[in-house]
């Protein structure tokens, strides 16, 4: 009976540090990999779509035109 416990406690998550670590790390990885992506994708869809037509002043130009 004794033996049964030990058993289920080096099977346990809190138990054994080299299987939480490794748990751990693969999720820490795979977080950052999900907010670097879903940035990523959220600049994607809100870039600059477009150059508006802008006046610019005939002073203001290459070869100015004064009146």
């Amino acid at each position: 009976m004794a033996n049964e416990i030990i058993e289920n406690n080096e099977k346990d998550f809190t138990h054994s540090w080299v299987n939480s670590s490794r748990f751990l790390f693969y999720l820490q990885v795979f977080c950052v990999l999900a907010f670097v992506l879903g940035g990523c994708y959220r600049l994607y869809n809100q870039r600059y779509k477009g150059h508006p037509t802008v006046e610019v002043q005939s002073s203001s130009e290459y070869k100015p035109v004064y009146k």
